[in-house]
């Protein structure tokens, strides 16, 4: 164990979350003393989860929205597929604090409330980037190059999916690295109908399953799904990956961590002497009382708008444009993904077909286009893939149907037709000029309120047109006797609001230039040798799938990092 005699705690790690739980666990399980900070209050594991099985009749207003006070208070999360009064609780309510929303060119920041942030409520959906993602800047000149690639990576994907728990299906796609799988879910029998006819019409594409952060295997302290669902309204058998339900247990189960909630950091405290950050300056959300701490390393895991709001909140003689940003691109090259449904497609096979439960999670088709090159009729670079859905009409769809007595409610009770849609979800380029600034507003605490610039370019657009195109290509491909197709000329402003992915990225990039980037390629930031900072801020691009498991992985990576120049006494 490394001592600790002139600091309260070997490492301060800010943030519960995907990325903080991560840091606490690998920390603590080296010997590390470990204080996590949480803005958000405690929260038990399973009896916190006050909606997981509750009935309509159990919740606040009977399980519907109460409208003005959503609009008035939560604004943002209110768009949100997994808000409402099962999972209120679990966010932040926006009026008490706000960021600056431009009305015509509004950002949706998607904020937590408790001890595990938005891990609680992600929709798990796990996968690798492959070693085209990592060398498309250098390829096509968007952005700075990665200071790294997929082999130096790839390992530490191993080490967290084993842990985590993967459920998926091996494809051996350059494109889509496989993982360390646990067994696939099931599919519905329309699916295999599908998969066999694209297997025939359109051999460009593979259909696979989502690859899920779901147990299908048993885990330590773990069980496997039961198909209850829905996820986000909890999960007390720790079936779904949470920092509450895995990577904090197994923080605290070592001795070595402390969990403060309602603990918001304000700013982290620089020493010119040294060089490095001498203090995590906090302040109690519920008392307003403001403490010092110091630690020997500090990790920031806030949250990409959180992490870099303290960065530039945290300013001094020696970085006066905020900490860590000598290359003044802190704030800047935020990113997203695009999303929304390109392509819904109504099937009458496997009629005599239905399913039991309620499995957690789609298919996926990964990136097909601009693999080997710039495809020929791509007026757009990099890609995007396809999250799906497969649901069947119920009397939910023809409740307002006409008629009357016995026929009508006979004809509710029989399943109607097949839907499969495709969502997807297209890479955003790096670009300087979206970005994230402090305003001249301040928050309840006194803090500077966060402000965004962000618009879609051109290149986001021409990506969800083709999206759309394809979408219709794949539906009739499958066999669909009716598609609802989105509009295929697209427009900037009939697109998801910028943040709507909830994947923001990039404010605090890593690269091998300090000029160029706030971080190196270990997560450190350039000149201040104890200050590691692994959320989604530190992503030099975005890729088009989902990028929690690679923030897991880059966390895990820089620790052990960390901790080696921490017992080499560099640090």
């Amino acid at each position: 164990m490394i001592e600790s005699t002139h600091h309260d705690f070997d490492a301060i790690v800010v943030g519960s979350g995907i990325s903080g739980g991560w840091a606490a666990k690998e920390l603590t399980e080296k010997g590390l003393k470990v204080l996590v900070l949480e803005r958000g209050g405690d929260l038990q594991h399973g009896s916190g989860y006050l909606g997981e099985h509750a009935p309509a009749w159990k919740l606040p207003y009977h399980g519907k929205k109460p409208r003005e006070l959503y609009e008035e208070e939560y604004p943002m999360a209110n768009r949100v597929y997994a808000f409402s009064e099962a999972t209120r609780h679990y966010w932040l309510n926006e009026k008490e604090n706000p960021y600056v929303v431009d009305d015509k060119e509004p950002f949706m920041w998607i904020r937590g409330n408790k001890v595990g942030g938005r891990s609680l409520i992600w929709g798990r959906q796990t996968y690798r980037w492959s070693e085209m993602d990592f060398r498309a800047n250098e390829k096509d000149g968007h952005g700075i190059p990665w200071p790294l690639g997929y082999d130096d990576i790839a390992p530490w994907y191993s080490h967290v999916e084993k842990f985590v728990g993967i459920n998926g299906r091996a494809e051996g796609l350059p494109q889509l690295p496989d993982s360390e799988f646990q067994k696939p879910m099931p599919w519905m029998a329309l699916e295999k109908t599908i998969e066999s006819r694209l297997k025939k019409k359109a051999p460009d594409v593979t259909l696979t399953n989502a690859r899920t952060a779901i147990l299908t295997e048993d885990l330590p302290g773990r069980s496997a799904c039961h198909y209850c669902g829905p996820c986000h309204r909890g999960c007390s058998t720790g079936s779904y990956f949470s920092s509450q339900a895995s990577t904090l247990p197994a923080a605290r189960a070592t001795g070595n961590m402390t969990l403060r909630p309602d603990s918001l950091v304000e700013r982290l405290e620089h020493d010119p002497a040294t060089g490095r950050v001498s203090a995590v300056h906090v302040i109690d959300t519920q008392t307003r009382e403001r403490t010092r701490f110091t630690s020997r390393i500090v990790f920031l895991c806030a949250s990409t708008v959180a992490s870099t709001q303290i960065l530039m909140n945290s300013k001094s003689e020696a970085y006066p444009n905020g900490l860590a940003n000598r290359s003044g691109v802190l704030g800047h090259y935020m990113m997203d993904h695009t999303l929304g449904i390109s392509s819904m497609g109504v099937f009458l096979d496997n009629m005599d077909s239905y399913y039991y439960g309620n499995r957690p999670t789609g298919l996926y088709v990964p990136r097909f286009r601009n693999l080997d090159g710039q495809d020929e009729d791509a007026d757009f670079v990099r890609g995007y893939g396809y999250q799906t859905a497969t649901l069947r009409m119920d009397w939910t769809t023809g409740f307002n149907k006409k008629g009357f007595g016995a026929g009508l409610k006979d004809s509710l009770r029989k399943p109607g037709p097949w839907i499969f849609a495709l969502a997807g979800f297209t890479e955003c380029l790096p670009q300087k000029s979206n970005r994230m600034y402090l305003s001249n507003k301040v928050d309840r605490f006194g803090m500077p309120q966060v402000a965004f610039e962000m618009r879609w370019s051109d290149n986001e657009v021409k990506l969800r047109r083709d999206a759309a195109r394809h979408g219709r290509r794949l539906q009739r491909a499958a066999g669909a006797v009716f598609t609802m197709e989105t509009e295929m000329e697209i427009t900037r402003e009939e697109m998801s609001l910028p943040g709507e992915g909830i994947h923001e990225m990039g404010t605090a990039r890593m690269g091998n230039d300090p000029n160029e980037a706030v971080l190196n390629k270990w997560n450190q930031a350039h000149g201040i040798d104890n200050l590691f900072v692994t959320d989604g801020s530190f992503m030099t691009s975005a890729s088009c799938v989902n990028p929690s498991l690679t923030y897991m992985a880059f966390t895990a990576r820089a620790c052990d990092y960390a901790v080696r120049q921490m017992g080499e006494g560099l640090i």
